[in-house]
């Protein structure tokens, strides 16, 4: 034997008697080192690394066959690869010991290795009996089946708390089990000032206006909370907020990612518009997820004189065309770009509503979950009849017109209309300019001017060279429509004034605009392959369309190739439908779950795209269980689960921090007080314009557009490049560009410089969860950045406007607005002292402007100013309690 792996074993032997990592004798940790068993504990590590080579390739190497223990024992060309209790003569563990397997550069950790060691000196026990044969590929054992995430959802009993003020609802019910466990309550109450914002920034992303706050602090009725809930839920902004939260998973981009160009997407902003509009109108959240997978099947084709309703459902479709697209641009390998974009959308749906990594399934079996290839691609089948790969349609392609009948018929008849006033213009102007040439040509000789007039009249490109030569010679007998007025000016301005008829006619002709629709074409369903790795160049053996095995509980869920009462193939109709049954483990707990995030910071499963093996597991089983089938008898309505979540203690309570329970639960995993939570990106920068009054609350329609700036820092505007590619001026965008955030340009290659530096994502794929960091950047950004200083110069001009001449007022009132609240004595003091020495810094001209003297009233609203952007950039403006 190697002299290295000898002393390897002989260091473990000496080890062995210790118990395993440090646990404790009579501990769980302990009673497990010795239950080792190759289901629980083995095959995952060997599914993780090894299985690859040794389980689910059609050809073992070595002919060695790890996914029994049986096959282990017997080995292959190198002989047994397991001798249970005998560590020294079994060949897998010496391979993982020295490095040598798996190959490549990423190993087995000690811990697996250790853990593989004292299996097999304790003899290599299983949990139950092995079967004789297993089939192709890795299957599914009882052990990964009964995984938490995969199991079926059975609402538990809600725990009984008699005489419990605290316990308003079963969601305080079920946490206020567990902190009882660990000797812990409830925080009290946070007071209605704190709720009041909570709640506002929530729900609508905003902050109350001074009426509203005053509104609810004067009410002290027992439902007033209760009724500001029902209010925020009600109004149009919540769909922005809420809507805003859907656009991240969804991946939304107002551009396709192709290349450099990130060609516009001049049609994408109508799916964020329909989000915005399901969220408010709190559409059922089964059919809203209906019409995003297979809108276009609800709508009987061909889609022509669509009405209202079926624009909707096939707008929906935008969900499944948001993915990177890199076939507009038509250059590149375009088979890999097509099946690339056909990659994303899976990841969008599956890190969306399944809340799990199926595409590492693209090239093998899943490493850590139990998701083969060939599932894998039995999703990818429902997909492919839209997405057919061999007879690609490019995005241009892709679109619906919203033209009518009606529609066309007038633009016929405005075309008409407009063609004739042309024609009586051009034969006016023909009238005019011959009128013209005849006054020239009395100019030159008599034997000039037949062969002038017969040049002139002469097709350009039939004319001969005499002919080009003679009207070179003679420039002024080239007369045209151009040139009329040096000729005849009253005759140019009476053709110039057909212009303004022609296009006020034409200004009638109703505007075609289009939708991005994801359909199919009947008749037209291609076959689906599992590709050798991942490659679209090696298909093997057909697949059918149909749901992950995993989430069926007993025979995996087939899909028909071809539904029968459809002209489509109606696979992904057949999927929705799976999905929103109600039965499905995984879609219900995952939806209710990023909703709990929203509200809290974290989810009660911590990776909210991924409830697989890698991912946490959730802190609080019961009650993500109760929520998810809670949510499917409120007929999936996220209105009800909001109200249902934002009425309990845990969320009403304050977020102050105790060190007594602190020390017993450090990270508030039991929830036994409410996380503060930052502003995300879009709702600080619309309480920035909020708080200044400059925003723009008009809704819907195209994005308001970005531009790189004179620094490089993309913005707000209309590009506007001069010949050498440098900024030029600003074009006015009358009010646009104060509109609220979910509706600025989300373009791939230039995410807004103020969102990007508080974390919103750029759109490589899709976003399941913002992170949220604290960076000098974030302060470099509200001190120096352009747009903060301008609002925090409107928000000056505000106080003075709404609180008069007296500073103190406008000091007061800025508080008011910034924190919805009064500021206390001492912070007024501060203020006015700070404005004041301020006021006389800028005055003295030390600001910056050397010895120029600054006016006292400018010097005045400068300093205002300062303090305006002290608080737009204060903690307290940033956080919410």
């Amino acid at each position: 034997m190697h002299r290295r792996v000898r002393m390897a074993i002989g260091l473990f032997a000496a080890l062995s008697p210790i118990p395993m990592f440090g646990a404790q004798e009579g501990s769980p940790e302990a009673s497990k080192a010795h239950t080792l068993t190759f289901e629980h504990d083995i095959r995952p590590i060997l599914r993780a690394h090894c299985f690859d080579c040794h389980g689910s390739a059609d050809e073992l190497k070595g002919k060695l066959d790890l996914r029994l223990r049986r096959s282990m024992v017997k080995g292959g060309e190198s002989g047994p690869a397991v001798v249970p209790g005998k560590l020294d003569e079994s060949l897998l563990y010496h391979r993982v010991l020295v490095g040598e397997m798996p190959p490549g550069d990423v190993h087995l950790s000690e811990k697996e290795i250790a853990t593989i060691g004292r299996w097999i000196e304790a003899g290599a026990p299983t949990v139950r009996d092995e079967p004789e044969s297993v089939g192709p590929g890795l299957g599914i054992t009882a052990e990964e089946r009964s995984f938490w995430s995969f199991q079926p959802i059975v609402r538990p009993p809600v725990p009984l708390f008699v005489d419990d003020s605290r316990v308003r609802t079963p969601v305080d019910a079920l946490l206020a089990a567990r902190l009882r466990e660990k000797g812990l309550s409830f925080s009290p109450d946070a007071d209605k000032r704190t709720l009041l914002r909570r709640t506002y920034f929530d729900l609508i992303g905003l902050p109350p206006t001074p009426a509203e706050e005053e509104q609810f602090l004067a009410d002290n009725s027992s439902d007033a909370y209760e009724r500001l809930v029902d209010r925020l839920l009600a109004s149009p902004n919540y769909g922005e907020r809420w809507g805003r939260h859907w656009l991240d998973v969804a991946g939304y981009a107002d551009s396709e990612g192709d290349t450099q160009s990130d060609t516009p997407r001049t049609d994408a902003y109508k799916y964020r518009d329909y989000v915005i509009r399901s969220f408010n109108a709190d559409k059922p959240f089964d059919r809203f997820i209906h019409e995003q997978l297979a809108g276009d099947e609800m709508v009987a084709p061909p889609y022509a004189n669509l009405s209202d309703e079926s624009t909707e459902l096939l707008t929906a479709t935008g969900f499944l065309r948001m993915s990177v697209d890199g076939t507009v641009s038509g250059g590149g390998d375009q088979e890999a770009l097509r099946n690339q974009v056909m990659a994303d959308t899976i990841k969008i749906v599956s890190s969306s509503l399944l809340g799990l990594t199926v595409g590492c399934a693209q090239c093998h079996d899943h490493r850590y979950d139990p998701i083969s290839q060939a599932d894998y691609y039995r999703m990818r089948a429902v997909f492919e009849p839209a997405y057919n790969w061999k007879n690609w349609q490019v995005p241009s392609q892709r679109r619906v017109s919203l033209y009518t009948d009606v529609d066309r018929a007038k633009a016929a008849e405005v075309d008409a209309a407009a063609g004739q006033l042309s024609a009586e213009r051009d034969a006016k102007q023909t009238a005019f300019i011959d009128a013209a040439l005849e006054k020239e040509l009395l100019k030159f000789d008599e034997a000039l001017r037949g062969p002038i007039r017969t040049a002139f009249h002469t097709p350009a490109d039939k004319r001969t060279d005499e002919q080009k030569e003679l009207l070179a010679k003679y420039p002024s007998a080239n007369i045209n429509g151009g040139n009329l007025y040096q000729y005849n000016p009253q005759a140019a301005d009476e053709i110039k004034k057909y212009g303004a008829r022609i296009g006020a006619i034409q200004a009638q002709k109703p505007v075609e605009e289009f939708i991005r629709v994801l359909m199919e074409f009947p008749g037209n369903v291609p076959d689906t392959f599992v590709f050798h790795r991942g490659d679209h160049r090696q298909p093997k053996e057909k697949v059918e369309p149909g749901d992950l095995t995993i989430t069926s509980t007993a025979e995996r869920f087939e899909i028909p190739s071809k539904a029968s009462d459809l002209p489509t193939s109606g696979r992904r109709t057949a999927y929705a439908r799976r999905l929103t049954s109600g039965t499905h483990p995984l879609v219900t707990r995952v939806l209710v779950n990023r909703v709990w995030m929203h509200h809290f910071g974290k989810g009660l499963v911590d990776t909210p795209a991924d409830f697989g093996s890698l991912g946490q597991r959730p802190t609080h089983p019961e009650l993500l269980d109760w929520l998810a089938d809670e949510f499917v008898k409120q007929q999936w309505s996220l209105k009800r689960l909001h109200k249902l979540i934002m009425m309990s203690t845990a969320y009403r309570q304050s977020s102050f921090r105790d060190s007594a329970k602190e020390q017993i639960d450090p990270d508030n995993i039991l929830y036994w007080r409410k996380p503060v939570i930052r502003l995300d990106a879009e709702a600080l920068r619309d309480s920035i314009l909020a708080t200044s009054g400059a925003f723009n609350r008009k809704m819907f329609g195209p994005p308001v557009p970005v531009k790189e700036d004179t620094v490089g820092q993309i913005v707000v505007g209309i590009d506007n490049k001069t010949p050498e590619n440098r900024p030029g001026d600003n074009i006015p965008l009358n009010g646009e560009e104060f509109r609220r955030s979910v509706f600025v340009e989300v373009r791939r290659s230039r995410p807004l410089a103020m969102l990007r530096a508080f974390d919103a994502p750029v759109m490589e794929t899709n976003c399941d969860r913002r992170p949220t960091s604290t960076a000098s950047t974030q302060s470099l950004m509200l001190m120096n950045s352009e747009f903060i200083v301008e609002q925090a110069d409107q928000f000056a001009q505000r106080l003075v406007r709404e609180a008069g001449s007296d500073v103190r007022a406008q000091l007061s009132h800025g508080w008011r607005l910034a924190f919805s609240r009064s500021a206390s004595e001492t912070e007024l003091t501060q203020s006015l002292q700070f404005v004041t020495a301020q006021g006389e810094h800028i005055k003295s001209g030390q600001n910056g402007s050397g010895d120029q003297q600054i006016p006292t009233s400018d010097a005045q609203q400068q300093a205002l100013r300062d303090f305006c952007q002290t608080l737009l950039c204060a903690n307290e403006f940033l956080y919410v309690d």
